[in-house]
Parts: C-alpha cells; sequence; structure tokens
C-alpha cells in the first residue's frame, strides 16, 4: 500500500512533510527537461548529469508528452472513447490528458492517479475540467489495483470503455513485482473496446548511453527504474489487438507533419491496443 503519514487538518502541511527535497525525483526531473519550474536544484543537477551522459534524455520526454497527445486524440476523435484513467500522471505541464481530450469532446471524464506529493499538490490546481465533462485525482500506487478502480468509479462508469495510460510508470515496477500481471490486472477491469496506451524507456545495443543513465539514476535518485527491451514492452499488449504500427519508438507511433521523412528514433517506445 501507498505510505502516507497521517492526514493532518492542514494539507499543505501533510504534503509538504511527504516531499524528499534532499533527492532527486524523476517526475520532477522529466518536468525540468520540459522546461517546467515544479523541481529543485537536486533535480536539475541531476538532470544535467544524466544529459550529459545521454545528451539526447530530454528528446525522450518531449517525444512522450507527443505520443500522449497523438494517442488521445486519436481515441477521442477517431475511436469515441470519453473515459481516460492515467496513472503515473507525472507533474502537470502543457497538454495534459484531460486537456487533449476536453478539446476533442468536452464532455470527456478523465480520472488521474499518483502517489508523488509534489503531484498532489499542482494537480488540485491545475488538473481543472471543461464544465461538460469532469476531471478527478486520486492519490494511490499503481500496484493498489483494487484501491484505484474502488475511487475511479466514482467518476469513471466501468461498464463503458475506457482509455487506461501508463506513461513511462511501468519502469518503475521491478520484474520481481510481476509488472506484466499488474498490467493483465489492471486491463481485466475494463470492458470490450478498451485500450491501452503505455510507453516505457528501453535498452537497446544500439543507445549503450541509455543504460549509463540509468544506472547513474539508480545510484542516486528515486524510484528506482527497470529498463526492457522493446520486445519486452511489446509484451504488454499480449492479448490485445496492438494498432498500427505497433510498438515503436514514441516519435514514430503516427508522427504527424513528418512530410515523408521518419522522425528520429527516440528510446521511449509506446504503443496502444485494444481489448476486444
Amino acid at each position: 500500500m501507498t505510505e502516507n503519514p497521517a492526514v493532518t487538518n492542514d494539507v499543505a502541511v501533510s504534503l509538504r512533510a511527504r516531499i524528499n527535497t534532499d533527492q532527486p525525483h524523476t517526475a520532477r526531473i522529466w518536468n525540468y527537461w520540459l522546461g517546467g519550474k515544479d523541481n529543485y536544484e537536486v533535480d536539475r543537477a541531476a538532470g544535467d548529469q544524466i544529459r550529459a551522459l545521454h545528451p539526447g534524455i530530454g528528446e525522450y520526454a518531449r517525444a512522450d508528452r507527443l505520443f500522449l497527445g497523438r494517442a488521445v486524440r486519436h481515441l477521442a476523435g477517431d475511436v469515441g472513447i470519453r473515459q481516460f484513467l492515467d496513472i503515473g500522471t507525472g507533474l502537470p505541464t502543457a497538454d495534459n490528458t484531460h486537456e487533449v481530450a476536453q478539446r476533442v469532446a468536452p464532455e470527456s471524464r478523465i480520472v488521474y492517479v499518483d502517489n508523488d506529493p509534489l503531484v498532489l499538490a499542482h494537480a488540485r490546481a491545475l488538473l481543472t475540467s471543461t464544465p461538460e465533462g469532469r476531471t478527478d485525482y486520486l492519490d494511490e500506487d499503481l500496484r493498489n489495483v483494487d484501491a484505484i478502480f474502488e475511487h475511479a468509479a466514482k467518476t469513471l462508469d466501468f461498464g463503458e470503455p475506457v482509455a487506461l495510460m501508463l506513461l513511462g510508470v511501468v519502469i518503475f515496477v521491478g520484474d520481481d513485482e510481476d509488472p506484466y500481471g499488474l498490467v493483465r490486472r489492471l486491463v481485466d477491469r475494463l470492458p470490450a473496446g478498451s485500450h491501452l496506451v503505455l510507453s516505457h524507456t528501453v535498452t537497446s545495443p544500439a543507445m549503450p548511453d541509455v543504460d549509463e543513465a540509468v544506472k547513474f539514476w539508480n545510484e542516486h535518485g528515486t524510484p528506482k527504474l527497470t529498463q526492457r527491451t522493446p520486445e519486452d514492452v511489446a509484451r504488454f499488449f499480449d492479448g490485445l489487438d496492438l494498432l498500427e504500427p505497433g510498438v515503436v519508438s514514441c516519435s514514430r507511433w503516427r508522427p504527424e507533419h513528418a512530410h515523408g521523412a521518419e522522425p528520429e528514433e527516440v528510446a521511449m517506445f509506446g504503443g496502444v491496443g485494444r481489448k476486444s
């Protein structure tokens, strides 16, 4: 279960008690790479060191964010999905899931799930909704499937298709925690017609500096990361109908304005699968 200290009457005090500013954190570093301001000096220092090991790392963050936008626009616009369960939200930036979805369909309902106290503090202020739709936020861990669905059911109708968003979050689930079983448990709770949108950094002989960056992170940051191959990432979609072009570099998943040239590959791979 999520380990939270006792709730105080002052929510801000309770949240601050859970924020560790002495150790870099992935959500804050990701925010730094995306040009955000919700980070600390320790995060910027670690982010710069990681970027020195792997200069292209900032492109992963941007590619992942653009992949989110294209996937959500497809699901809301072409498929007609009106419900999104975004687990591992991260710090709010531009074009969050609810903004993209409600731009297409204002009545869309979105539930964000994260267990980072800094994310929670910002989510309450920034993750708002259109009058026609609804946006909610759960302070919960990815592994607590029953709790997530129990609380999300107050906003989402799990009798209708849902888009499950797992962007850059399964990398925090170690191999000893049965990551494939965890994703399957989440998907099993969704009705037919639902979709899984998942992205994950990858390890590849063609990108050895990625592994060096991850090694540095696991020695200095939190939470720890587990790298997987592109084939390993594709396994998360077993049993689902994988949409074209399959599990590919996020920069190459249905790119817009490519003008015939294939975008440069990044070590963040993603895909979208449909539950029959």
